[in-house]
């Protein structure tokens, strides 16, 4: 049978042996020095002064009384130092920074509860997919005395870096490189059907590919509408974001259909050949939203054109209202509008 224990290294108290107080007061020495560990600091050479019980790890090339021991543990007790090796897997708190280390077999490491963890929930469960977990009011992510970045890496072009924004856990809209390396948001109703609201290509160019733009031309021909009566449109050379051509228009061609409430800039060109006062203007129902006029007497035939800002509603439908007389070229860049949501 051993004399010692194996672990701490206590004596045991033998058989028949005199003097056991002596056995078993050392043992109580060695068991108060490092249990609860703290150790004081890290030093090659004994300090002058040390404290009752005070611990100290040694460090390499030691002096003095602690010559040839380093790496064990120096405990100061009834005038003299006690030496402990310490075994891999003790834990102790270094009393110079309050933190806890753990002996890694050649010296203490400091312990960090959280470097390496594979799953972190904070006020939530984190599972495979989300490992890490953050239920609260709010999150902050400030900096450390300059900057502060946040970095979304992928694996390729082909893979998905984004933030998503969910109601009721159902997306609703999404920012990032979502399976190309084009910046992009995109926005749902239900999510499931998502559609591109912007994107942004390397080269710094902003696209909009659902922004409501059109340009619709009339049927080719010349004509003198007459005063007061209607006009449509017959095509769409230039058409995004959900304009159509609607119904018919008792002066020939349809009238256009507005995709999405909200404000137009609205350009009408034409090319005409007035007789007395003229009048072309694009009106939704009674409201007119812009308007070519004041042309009298003869002249040669030539463009115009007039600009306006209007508020539109979905559905609203635009025809070319007539006014007074004149011989208008009508189709494709002869008589058109330029209609584009700002």
């Amino acid at each position: 049978m051993s004399e010692i224990t194996p672990n701490l290294e206590m004596p045991f108290i033998l058989p028949s042996q005199a003097q056991k107080h002596v056995t078993h007061n050392e043992a109580l020495q060695r068991l108060d020095a490092v249990t609860q560990l703290v150790i004081a600091a890290h030093l090659a050479d004994p300090p002058a002064n040390p404290g009752e019980g005070a611990c100290f790890e040694i460090a390499p090339s030691p002096t003095d009384e602690w010559t040839g021991k380093a790496g064990k543990l120096a405990i100061w007790q009834d005038g003299t130092w006690t030496f402990v090796t310490p075994r891999p897997g003790w834990r102790a708190v270094f009393a110079s920074d309050g933190r806890l280390y753990i002996h890694d077999g050649t010296a203490f490491r400091p312990y960090d509860a959280v470097a390496g963890i594979e799953r972190l929930g904070v006020n939530a469960t984190a599972d495979e997919v989300n490992r890490l977990a953050v239920s609260a009011d709010a999150t902050l992510l400030s900096h450390a005395g300059h900057g502060h970045q946040l970095k979304i890496n992928k694996a390729s072009p082909g893979d998905t870096a984004s933030l998503l924004f969910q109601s009721g856990w159902s997306g609703r809209a999404e920012m990032g490189l979502n399976g190309t390396d084009r910046f992009a948001i995109k926005t749902s109703p239900d999510g499931a059907v998502w559609q591109e609201a912007l994107s942004i290509d390397s080269a710094g160019r902003v696209h909009l590919p659902h922004r409501p733009v059109v340009r619709a031309s009339t049927a080719a021909g010349t004509a003198t509408p007459a005063d007061g009566s209607e006009s449509g449109f017959a095509t769409m050379p230039v058409s995004q974001g959900g304009f159509a051509l609607g119904t018919d228009v008792p002066g020939g061609g349809k009238n256009l259909v507005v995709p999405a409430t909200g404000l137009y800039l609205v350009t009408l060109k034409a090319e005409v050949e007035p007789i007395g006062a003229f009048a072309l203007a694009v009106r939704s129902g009674t409201q007119t939203i812009v308007t070519l006029r004041a042309f009298s007497g003869p002249s040669p035939r030539h463009d115009a054109s007039a600009t306006g800002l209007a508020a539109l509603t979905a559905g609203d439908t635009l025809t070319l209202a007539h006014t007074g007389s004149a011989t208008i070229t009508f189709g494709e860049d002869r008589t058109d509008v330029l209609i584009a949501m700002l």
